[in-house]
């Protein structure tokens, strides 16, 4: 490998990448769009985005970077396609790092999935409803849910207030199983919405949801661009980068 690996974080997997790297000497820069505070990282970090696709492969081709390392969240939608624009025109190998849908999970067929968070808000069926979408589509459930009891619970708080009746709860995962049980309990829980994050980090809810009988409305994600190398796992990543750890 002639130059360093560029990841473009805000996963735990991006993040165990780039510790893997270092290991065996590989340098490498861990990307974050800037929008989480004191974000847990490791090494050579920088933050705020690269001024759009024009911007990144400036970033790639003067940096001398040797390949891209897609490791945002499954919904950063804009940033994963940008990544594929500005690897194909700077000619630099592209993974995309993502944790396997929850599609898989033994009680998706009985869930609501949905496109989108507008279509999300409308088939909630519940009175107290368990809200994890993130800071940014939190209030994309007002008007909505407004007559209902909403827990919204996200890593960092909206940027405008909620609506009366409504909680926040501002904590950062991973969530235990007894934890989620806990929280259910307490709030009464008859409902949950989520988007199809994947992997571990979060699934605890899912279990939760389905001992009490909980509506489960998932929004589902976006395709990702086609022809593009994809990894399930730190490991699959490295293995296609040549690297061992």
């Amino acid at each position: 490998m002639t130059g360093p690996v560029l990841i473009l974080g805000g996963t735990a997997e991006g993040r165990r990448l780039g510790e893997a790297l270092r290991r065996v000497g590989v340098p490498n820069v861990y990307s974050l769009a800037g929008r989480t505070d004191n974000p847990v990282t490791v090494g050579e970090v920088r933050t705020g985005g690269f001024g759009g696709v024009d911007g990144l492969i400036g970033f790639l081709r003067d940096g001398g970077i040797s390949a891209v390392i897609d490791a945002t969240h499954p919904f950063a939608v804009t940033m994963s396609r940008n990544a594929v624009q500005a690897c194909r025109s700077a000619g630099v190998q592209l993974i995309r790092l993502e944790r396997p849908s929850w599609g898989s999970h033994v009680d998706a067929p009985r869930w609501d999935w949905v496109d989108d968070h507008a279509a999300a808000a409308a088939a909630v069926r519940g009175a107290r409803v368990l809200l994890t979408v993130g800071r940014q589509h939190t209030l994309d459930y007002s008007p909505a849910l407004d007559d209902r009891f909403v827990l919204a619970r996200v890593a960092e708080p909206p940027d405008a207030s909620l609506p009366e009746g409504w909680e926040l709860l501002a904590v950062k995962g991973p969530f235990t199983l007894e934890g989620e049980r806990d929280l259910f309990r307490r709030n009464r829980i008859d409902a949950l919405v989520t988007k199809d994050s994947g992997g571990s980090h979060t699934s605890a809810k899912l279990l939760v949801a389905a001992e009490v009988g909980a509506q489960v409305v998932v929004v589902r994600r976006a395709p990702q661009e086609p022809g593009v190398e994809t990894a399930a796992s730190v490991e699959e990543a490295l293995s296609l980068l040549a690297v061992e750890d």
